[in-house]
C-alpha cells in the first residue's frame, strides 16, 4: 500500500462520511522505521508524521527539518515527565496527555515558553490496566482541570482494545469530545480508520499500511 492509496481511502472516506474535504489530517507513524522509508515519503508530499519516543524523534527530524521546512511532528506515544522539556522543543503536538502529573510540569514549562503544541488528552476507554490514558469517568474533570491551568486543549485521543470492535471506542471517545466542546478526535489506525472518520476523526494515525512492516530495534 502506498501513500498515494492511503491518502485516496480517507478522501473517500469522508465523502462516505458526507464530511467536508481534508476535514481528516493523516498522521504517517513513522516510528522505528528507517529514514530512507520516512525520506521517500516526504518527497511524495507527505508532511505530517507521528513518532512514539522523544528520543527517537530528535534523532530524525531537525535534519529533515532543514530540508522540508514545512514538516510537522506530533508526538503519539507515552510521554515521561522528565523529557517534556525536549519534546515542546521538537513537537507540534501531543496526543498523550494523560495524567495530572504531566498537565501540571506541562502547565509550568508552557508558562516559561509562552507557546504550547496542540494537546490532546489520552483516553483509556476500554479501561486496560497496561494502557496509558484517562478512564472515561474521570475524563470530564481531568479535562477541566487541564482547562484550569490554561493548556490549550485540541481534542481526545484513543487506541482501543485491540480484541474489541473499535467502533463502540470511537463512538465514546466522540460523546466524551462533544460534552465537552472539544473538535479534535484523534482516532483510527491502519486498520480501521475508515471506520474511525465515519465517528468523526479528524486525525487518523498510519504507519505500516504506509510505509509497510516496521522495523525493530
Amino acid at each position: 500500500m502506498a501513500l498515494s492509496d492511503i491518502a485516496a481511502r480517507v478522501r473517500q472516506a469522508e465523502k462516505s462520511a458526507e464530511r467536508p474535504l481534508g476535514a481528516v489530517s493523516l498522521i504517517a507513524v513513522s516510528k522505528v522505521q528507517p529514514n530512507a522509508r520516512v525520506e521517500t515519503v516526504l518527497h511524495e508530499g507527505q508532511r505530517l508524521f507521528g513518532e512514539n519516543r522523544v528520543q527517537e524523534a530528535a534523532g530524525k527530524w531537525p535534519e529533515f527539518r532543514q530540508q522540508f521546512s514545512d514538516v510537522q511532528v506530533h508526538l503519539i506515544g507515552p510521554l515521561q515527565t522528565n523529557k517534556l522539556r525536549q519534546a515542546l522543543e521538537l513537537f507540534d503536538a501531543i496526543h498523550t496527555l494523560d495524567r495530572p502529573k504531566l498537565a501540571q510540569k506541562l502547565a509550568g514549562e508552557v508558562q516559561t515558553r509562552g507557546a504550547c503544541p496542540e494537546l490532546f488528552v489520552q483516553i483509556n476507554t476500554g479501561e486496560e490496566p497496561q494502557k496509558a490514558g484517562v478512564i472515561p469517568a474521570e475524563a470530564d474533570q481531568f479535562i477541566a482541570d487541564c482547562r484550569a491551568l490554561d493548556l490549550p486543549l485540541r481534542g481526545l485521543m484513543v487506541i482501543p482494545p485491540v480484541d474489541e470492535e473499535a467502533s463502540l471506542h470511537f463512538a465514546l471517545l466522540a460523546k466524551i469530545a462533544k460534552r465537552n466542546d472539544l473538535d479534535g478526535l484523534s482516532m483510527g489506525m491502519s486498520a480501521d480508520f475508515e471506520k474511525a472518520i465515519a465517528f468523526g476523526a479528524t486525525h487518523v494515525r498510519v504507519g505500516s499500511a504506509i510505509f509497510g512492516a516496521r522495523v525493530s530495534g
